[in-house]
């Protein structure tokens, strides 16, 4: 199916225009990436609607995406793995703790887990991005624990059980993928900047 979509795309494009062959391979790679990632986000959302979760997910991926802006974390290399791991994190743990009724209390002690492990570990950079700038890296260290700080307050002041569990899921996703096990399970190198002379 990628194969076909990839390939009419491509066509298209050289019928209407003249391009190089590295630019067919720049688009072709660009619309692979949008393929993959708008198949990915279909099937999420899908079983989320099966789960009856779709407002969570969806509300549960932008707090994510907010937050890794600034920590980085790991990306999968093959799109199986994304998916899998798309669906734990952004499927999985939001339908647990929407089932289970956590106290204001045990959302607080989670957040201040992931905070800490948010100051050991963030920002987690990949192989194709290594953050070698180490200013830059202070920079998106204090804001990833800063914004964990802030919907860590929000949590206190609102005291809505539903957005609750949607940032508590939110902090512990970005502890799974900014966190050295996950690389490791993976088969990806951590601190990718320390390997660059």
């Amino acid at each position: 199916m990628k194969e076909k979509f990839l390939d009419f795309c491509i066509t298209f494009l050289q019928k209407n225009n003249d391009y190089s062959e590295l630019e067919l391979k720049k688009l072709r790679y660009g619309l692979e990436g949008i393929y993959l990632t708008l198949t990915k986000t279909i099937i999420i959302l899908l079983v989320s609607v099966i789960l009856n979760i779709f407002i969570e997910t969806l509300i549960c991926i932008l707090l994510f995406n907010i937050i890794r802006y600034f920590a980085f974390g790991f990306h999968a290399e093959k799109s199986f793995h994304c998916l899998l791991l798309s669906l734990f994190n952004f499927v999985a743990i939001p339908y647990v703790l929407l089932k289970v009724n956590n106290s204001l209390v045990l959302n607080i002690i989670i957040c201040l887990i992931c905070l800490v492990f948010i100051l050991i570990f963030a920002p987690a950079d990949t192989v194709k991005r290594p953050l070698k700038d180490k200013k830059k890296r202070m920079k998106r260290k204090v804001l990833t624990f800063l914004t964990g700080c802030l919907y860590t307050l929000l949590i206190v002041f609102l005291k809505n059980s539903f957005i609750s569990d949607i940032l508590v899921s939110t902090l512990i996703i970005t502890v799974i993928v900014i966190n050295p096990i996950t690389y490791k399970i993976f088969g990806q190198p951590y601190n990718n900047y320390k390997k660059i002379n």
